[in-house]
């Protein structure tokens, strides 16, 4: 009767050399991803309508933005 909020970052590759990786951030309410970032796209995206409204407030804070692009280096 309550409710369920998990967040989870995960690297994946595929060579050896790293060269491929994607970072991915996925924030998850009641086991549906709401909000993702995935260095690929270079931003987040929102699924829900509460997942887009607070995928635009991350895109527009450049600090945080730039943290999760440079996040697949480390």
């Amino acid at each position: 009767n309550g409710y369920y909020y998990s967040f989870w970052s995960r690297c994946i590759h595929s060579s050896r050399d790293f060269s491929d990786m994607v970072y991915i951030d996925n924030y998850i309410f009641n086991k549906d991803v709401y909000i993702q970032f995935n260095s690929t796209v270079g931003e987040f995206v929102g699924y829900t309508e509460h997942g887009v409204y607070n995928a635009e407030r991350f895109n527009n804070d450049t600090a945080n933005l730039q943290q999760e692009r440079a996040a697949v280096e480390t």
